[in-house]
């Protein structure tokens, strides 16, 4: 069994480059595409006289030192588990009207400044009435997190004709 083994290294590596492709396939960690690399050589020195158990150090060297010197600048040059922010972050801390009432069970609908309306929710889970000036606090999708205004009470549209027509 160990000739038989021994004979066919080739393929081990093979197997083992094989192997490790699929679990970044399924992972994309960037951790085992470092150990299929340091497999491709080992396919072609597995037919020297080199013994296995060297050939095995040797690779596991190999796949570490790939690991520690090249993953963090490959993560860094890829953005590997990071979220593209938007231009719509810009919309944060700004003002907006309600134009559809928000209650703790329906999605409003709220104007920004730019006259884009969009769809919105309350921060503290509570209804806010049409025509309520709101500050954005975060945007979840394409859903305003919105958060009315301590020093203002609620507005009517008639109060907030000015605003409506400006927005």
């Amino acid at each position: 069994m160990i000739a038989f083994f021994i004979s066919n290294l080739p393929w081990f590596w093979l197997a083992i480059l094989v192997l490790c492709l699929i679990i970044e396939g399924i992972t994309m960690s960037l951790t085992t595409i470092w150990a299929a690399i340091a497999a491709v050589p080992f396919i072609f020195i597995a037919k020297t006289p080199i013994p296995f158990r060297w050939q095995l150090l040797i690779f596991v060297v190999i796949t570490v030192v790939l690991i520690v010197f090249t993953r963090p600048f490959a993560v860094k040059k890829l953005n590997v588990g990071k979220e593209n922010s938007t231009n719509v972050n810009a919309l944060e801390g700004q003002e907006v009207l309600v134009v559809r009432k928000i209650t703790p069970f329906e999605k409003g609908l709220a104007k920004s400044k730019n006259g884009v309306e969009w769809t919105a929710v309350s921060e503290e889970s509570k209804e806010i009435e049409e025509g309520t000036i709101c500050t954005i606090q975060k945007i979840e999708g394409n859903t305003l997190i919105l958060k009315t205004k301590d020093q203002t009470s609620p507005h009517t549209l008639q109060e907030n004709k000015g605003i409506t027509d400006s927005v």
